[in-house]
């Protein structure tokens, strides 16, 4: 979906201050406002994001807009919950974080989570009856938190339970993800 005007549409990322796989944040907040959306990037602290490349390299450090506590999610339309481990398994903890995530879920508006980040989904309950990708070492603790299946493609769209989920593996889905994403937002 290359080209697609976003203009006027709001998307919400998600994140730690340390761990999110830097192609998982910077490439779709890039696509997305080279789009015309708005896009906000929500961190646990005020302080630098360290991004990781490959969950052990140095990546670039993004300042992030605002902190997960100081964000009413009532003003975005989708979220982006990027990956990297140590990004998504420490949000996955975070009571806050996982408090917006319901909230988009229960209004029914989308989710978008890449690699890792559907541990989000995971801890709030979110993923019962769907079908949905991820980076492959989730695929057992998505099934046991009543996902429909687990399978192993480049993006899955699930709009059971309420809301459209996009999920997608790993950097290398990012095309088709942001495929997805942008379907997703002008829906």
């Amino acid at each position: 979906m290359a080209g697609a005007d976003l203009s006027g549409h709001s998307v919400l990322a998600l994140v730690t201050n340390y761990g999110v796989e830097q192609d998982e944040l910077v490439v779709p907040v890039e696509h997305l406002k080279k789009a015309g959306a708005r896009v906000t990037v929500a961190a646990v602290r005020d302080e630098p994001i360290r991004t990781l490349v490959s969950d052990k390299d140095p990546g670039t450090t993004v300042r992030p807009d605002t902190t997960i506590t100081d964000l009413d999610p009532a003003g975005y339309e989708l979220l982006l919950i990027p990956g990297g481990t140590l990004n998504a398994d420490t949000l996955r903890l975070d009571e806050d974080a996982l408090g917006v995530v319901r909230a988009f879920a229960s209004t029914g508006r989308p989710i978008a989570a890449i690699c890792h980040g559907p541990w989000a989904l995971v801890e709030t309950g979110l993923v019962e009856g769907k079908t949905l990708t991820s980076y492959p070492s989730l695929r057992t603790d998505i099934r046991n938190a009543g996902a429909k299946d687990w399978v192993d493609r480049s993006v899955v769209t699930d709009t059971a339970g309420g809301y459209t989920l996009v999920t997608s593996r790993n950097p290398g889905d990012l095309d088709d993800f942001l495929g997805e994403v942008d379907k997703a937002l002008l829906g």
